[in-house]
């Protein structure tokens, strides 16, 4: 690897779903107005730390997340889509847990989607586009369980470890690197924490 590059990580502006705690995989929702504002307040984030490669899930919430913050262009990726959730789609932790007590999307179980270990490999395959790109600085705009596995495979952490890593809509990660080791510099941050120029390297 020639280039260790960093990657800000862009969870999608507030849809219906996200609002109301409705896990949202291949159901495929538009922003509220509300996500619209909180897209467009991740522009300045980008003002001067202009990525060399963005990347952005097939979901139109993710797209229109990626215009608004002026992350163009941007290539589609469909690894970067959201966990499926099955026959779990648009429901609440609590009405699955009617069902299934004690549930939990990093342990399970599934019916109907994806598992863990069909999640990580796709977060295995983002995080190898990116350092294999040759970019120094990546965007990557996507979702909240996704992203969360995607900062657990960078650091070679299984993916049951996404359940330490809350992520609210619209907010900025950065993963990159400390003396060679891959780290996550920042998490769940507002993108006014995020200054105009490039990240350090200690």
């Amino acid at each position: 690897m020639s280039v260790a590059p960093h990657v800000r990580l862009v969870r999608h502006g507030e849809t219906e779903w996200s609002r109301d705690g409705r896990h949202t995989g291949v159901t495929d929702l538009p922003l509220t107005p509300t996500g619209e504002e909180q897209a467009s307040a991740v522009a300045p984030a980008f003002t001067e730390w202009r990525p060399e490669m963005v990347l952005c899930s097939p979901r139109r919430r993710a797209q229109r997340t990626a215009e608004l913050a002026g992350l163009e262009p941007y290539e589609v990726l469909e690894d970067l889509r959201e966990w499926d959730y099955g026959d779990l789609e648009g429901l609440t932790t609590q009405q699955i847990r009617t069902q299934l007590p004690g549930w939990s999307i990093w342990d399970g179980p599934w019916p109907g989607g994806e598992s863990g270990v069909d999640v990580a490999a796709r977060a295995d395959r983002v995080v190898e586009r990116v350092r294999i790109s040759g970019a120094e600085r990546v965007a990557l705009v996507g979702h909240g369980h996704f992203s969360r596995v995607v900062a657990c495979r960078w650091v070679g952490a299984e993916v049951r470890c996404g359940r330490w890593l809350d992520l609210d809509t619209a907010t900025l990660s950065e993963l990159g690197w400390a003396r060679e080791v891959p780290v996550v510099r920042r998490w769940n941050a507002p993108p006014t924490a995020f200054g105009l120029g490039r990240p350090g390297v200690g």
